[in-house]
């Protein structure tokens, strides 16, 4: 699936969320709904793609994201082995939404942590970083 569409998918899966009253991504964010801090999108993603792969090792897999992985799932990704990491809003652009971030980039966690997966930032930056207006419009100012 070429990288636009695949990015699209995940900002139609936002906004799908948002309306529901879920922060999402390619996978929901289920957070608040059942309040598990660790139910970040990326998190539910590798979990539904180890179930449907019946494999921990998602070697040659890209993940979509609307916002840049928090820590956690960037760790996690690292740990599935996924090869490539596609995100459109960045950690600094949450923390400006009110979101409650660790300043810690990826780029920063791949050199530190020697990890191979390719990262690839900002890609459909404005359509993503739009996300956090729709959800201050629909939320106010409940954030994580």
């Amino acid at each position: 699936m070429e990288e636009k569409k695949a990015m699209q998918l995940a900002i139609d899966k936002a906004r799908e969320g948002i309306k529901n009253g879920n922060v999402v991504a390619c996978e929901h964010n289920v957070v608040w709904k059942t309040t598990d801090i660790t139910a970040h999108a990326e998190i539910n993603a590798i979990r539904v793609a180890c179930k449907n792969l019946n494999s921990i090792d998602l070697s040659g897999c890209t993940i979509f994201s609307t916002c840049e992985p928090c820590p956690m799932c960037f760790s996690a990704c690292h740990w599935a082995r996924i090869a490539k990491i596609v995100y459109g809003a960045s950690i600094a652009d949450a923390k400006i939404a009110g979101f409650h971030e660790l300043s810690i980039s990826n780029e920063t966690m791949k050199e530190l942590g020697s990890s191979e997966v390719e990262i690839v930032f900002g890609f459909m930056r404005e359509e993503n970083v739009q996300l956090f207006e729709e959800w201050k419009q629909k939320c106010g100012s409940k954030v994580y």
